[in-house]
């Protein structure tokens, strides 16, 4: 049992948290300015478990779907489905599983919270089919990590206003960004098995893009922000995000997979940076 366990918590990525933060900062980004800064503990609680349980399904899923490409993949042929340690019905049982629970969690919430929900589950659910025919699945991946910020603004204040729009679209960038770098390490094989990615689609132009994207992500942040009427600690921490973008794009402008895959885990201080500006501009008055 013990041996089985472990083998559900690699399936999950619990081992690898990074999925974890990329959604989660986001989502706390909508809660704080959903609720001027002080987020209601039980609904803060619902979101963070809730996006603990929904990377986890996602991954289960992933894997289920990608079973046939991962074994091509010099970095995912261990994964539990691809090399048979677990079966690929357990891992839509995990999915499925772990997706009730974290639906369950919103059920308390109100009735545009629980159908966004539902959204959320159904373009969690097909992301992994993406890269089979979109150019860009990074981009439908932007959507999936993000939908928490119209479910925060939902929760919060029973409607999504277009300040939360405007923040997904940020983070649409962002995670186009930081996906770009996560398939610049597996460019070759992914050319090899015919499924798309940014990397692919970008080409030469790989590099670029990211730090389009980036700049894009910081002024849509920025944008955010002034809407929201946030001010000098917001700023200083958007400022300090493009420090970090900066230091992206030092390590992948040569384009060597071990520093692109070091940006990509990086990411999580980009969002950690924005988090701590927003927390500070609503706990310091100083303008």
């Amino acid at each position: 049992m013990t041996s089985r366990l472990i083998l559900y918590a690699r399936l999950v990525r619990l081992d690898r948290p990074i999925g974890i933060l990329l959604l989660l900062w986001p989502t706390l980004w909508a809660l704080w300015i959903a609720s001027a800064g002080h987020p209601n503990p039980a609904i803060l609680a619902i979101f963070v478990a809730g996006t603990v349980l929904m990377r986890s399904a996602g991954c289960a899923i992933n894997d289920f779907a990608d079973r046939d490409f991962d074994r091509h993949v010099r970095r995912t042929q261990a994964r539990p489905v691809t090399s048979g340690a677990i079966a690929p019905w357990e891992a839509v049982l995990v999915g499925c599983l772990l997706a009730l629970i974290a639906f369950t969690l919103v059920l308390g919430l109100n009735a545009l919270t629980i159908v966004l929900a539902v959204c959320a589950a159904l373009i969690a659910s097909t992301y992994p089919y993406t890269k089979r025919f979109l150019a860009l699945p990074q981009a439908y991946l932007g959507i999936a990590f993000g939908f928490g910020i119209p479910m925060a603004f939902a929760a919060v204040l029973g409607q999504v206003p277009l300040l939360a729009w405007l923040l997904l679209l940020a983070n649409v960038f962002w995670a186009i960004a930081y996906d770009t770098e996560y398939a610049m390490v597996d460019r070759e094989d992914d050319i090899k098995i015919g499924i798309h990615t940014a990397a692919i689609t970008f080409g030469s132009r790989d590099v670029t893009a990211i730090v389009v994207c980036y700049a894009l992500t910081l002024t849509g942040l920025y944008t955010v922000g002034v809407l929201a009427g946030r001010g000098i600690w917001f700023n200083l921490g958007v400022a300090l995000a493009a420090l970090i973008a900066l230091y992206h794009y030092r390590l992948i402008r040569r384009r060597e997979p071990a520093d692109c895959f070091r940006a990509f885990l990086h990411n999580n201080w980009f969002g950690f940076a924005v988090f701590a500006g927003l927390a500070l501009d609503y706990l310091v008055p100083w303008r």
